[in-house]
């Protein structure tokens, strides 16, 4: 096998709740990571050497800083005894800065896509670690699974779901996320719950009043959807999302979403659509 051509998911928080702050500065949290079967796609291609080459750079991203390739270099390093690179093409549809997880689902189609590609047998464990040091997201997309999680979102617990049609969309602004867990206005006490508390419907995002404080667009985005359905904010933003039950109903929402607004339709769904190509079921 010479060549992959994987699909990287994008991931929506159906909740957020900071529940405390740690001695190194992250923040401790429970999150349930909804996946959608809606993302970017990664092409691999096999190389002889051990060059790893980007060929679709992004606009304000030194290619060299970008997670695919931090990712490929992370697991060269971890098998020296292979002499493997690859040419990688990233064809982006995720909106960046949306706190829908492309970056890090990127890396992590790029580790199972890689481990395949070089035939290295790493397991799905080992995967996840090398993952967690590119970002506290890339766990979820590397086990493949809507789960809840605690910790810093790294202990993942897998939990079906309905498989809902979702709207989400993005409004004309960039989050920081170190920003909004540096801001001294951030909840970051919140009582833990149990997964029955939020399958009851008793949950938020504790991120949510400070960046609708701060980012009027988005704001504005949640008043908007919220006339269809209950409008939620995923991560730190700046997407915002709706659940509906059925496509046509989605789609039909989506369509009316103002100018400025970029936005798309996708399905909820329990198992990565990364893992069903790879035959990880």
């Amino acid at each position: 096998m010479q060549t992959l051509s994987l699909p990287c998911p994008a991931k929506i928080n159906l909740f957020l709740k900071i529940t405390g702050r740690r001695p190194d500065g992250y923040h401790e949290l429970q999150t349930l990571f909804q996946l959608l079967d809606y993302g970017d796609t990664l092409t691999l291609k096999h190389r002889d050497d051990d060059k790893i080459r980007l060929l679709s750079a992004l606009s304000g991203v030194n290619s060299e800083d970008n997670l695919v390739v931090r990712a490929a270099r992370k697991l060269q390093a971890c098998s020296k005894h292979i002499a493997c690179g690859a040419d990688i093409q990233l064809d982006k549809r995720l909106p960046l800065g949306g706190g829908i997880g492309g970056g890090s689902s990127d890396a992590a189609s790029a580790l199972l896509g890689l481990n395949k590609l070089w035939q290295l047998g790493l397991s799905l464990d080992t995967l996840a670690e090398i993952g967690l040091e590119l970002g506290a997201d890339v766990p979820v997309f590397v086990r493949g699974k809507t789960s809840w999680a605690e910790g810093i979102g790294e202990k993942l617990e897998p939990l079906e779901t309905p498989e809902l049609w979702y709207v989400v969309i993005k409004p004309d602004c960039h989050v920081s996320t170190a920003e909004i867990f540096c801001h001294e206005q951030l909840t970051r006490h919140d009582s833990p719950i149990k997964i029955a508390t939020f399958l009851g419907g008793g949950t938020g995002n504790s991120c949510e009043p400070l960046v609708r404080k701060l980012y009027p667009k988005i704001d504005k985005a949640l008043i908007w959807l919220e006339q269809f359905s209950p409008a939620k904010l995923t991560g730190t933003g700046a997407c915002v999302f709706a659940s509906f039950e059925d496509q046509i109903t989605a789609q039909t929402v989506c369509e009316q979403r103002p100018n400025d607004i970029q936005g798309f339709v996708a399905r909820g769904v329990n198992t990565s659509p990364l893992h069903r190509a790879l035959g990880l079921l």
